[in-house]
């Protein structure tokens, strides 16, 4: 009895690892880069925490380790993974590349040029490039693809990243 419960506890892990996995990688923008990678291999490691609890025959210590490790892979990671995914400056970066499709839709171009993203970041009160200081003169990431994008024109960082690719964005933190 105890073996088919603990087989009946793995696979409802399992499951509701599933379930939660495909929810949080549906609730991030597929625009945001790296963020698949990490998130399969989350749900890989509940999967192979889910099945020691379902093949445990023996010890009450591995069930209990299996279960931390469902509960860390399939619930904590994904969750907190899709509420830190949009910070304001990659929610700034994204907004921009919608501008900038848009502003490339109009003009019947099939892909987007970097002052389309200039235009749009400085309408939405940012700049492009990084701040140019003392210590850095040189302005880096205004004049080609990846460029990097500040919310804020005297904000030095955190930044984004944009890239294109035709009319498909890629963002990240740079």
């Amino acid at each position: 009895m105890n073996s088919v419960s603990s087989r009946v506890l793995g696979a409802a892990a399992a499951l509701a690892c599933l379930v939660v996995g495909l929810v949080a990688a549906f609730a991030v923008d597929g625009r945001l880069d790296r963020q698949w990678v990490m998130r399969g291999i989350t749900m890989l490691l509940a999967f192979g925490c889910a099945a020691v609890v379902a093949a445990d025959q023996g010890r009450r210590t591995r069930r209990i380790i299996g279960l931390i490790g469902v509960l860390m892979f399939g619930l904590v990671f994904p969750v907190t993974a899709t509420i830190w995914s949009k910070p304001p400056e990659i929610d700034f970066a994204l907004k921009v590349a919608d501008d900038a499709n848009a502003a490339a839709s109009k003009a019947a171009r099939s892909t987007v040029t970097v002052e389309d993203v200039r235009t749009a970041a400085v309408a939405r009160g940012g700049a492009v490039g990084t701040l140019k200081t003392e210590k850095s003169p040189e302005i880096r990431g205004a004049g080609s693809f990846p460029l990097i994008l500040r919310a804020k024109p005297d904000q030095g960082r955190p930044r984004a990243c944009l890239s294109y690719t035709g009319l498909d964005a890629k963002v990240r933190p740079c």
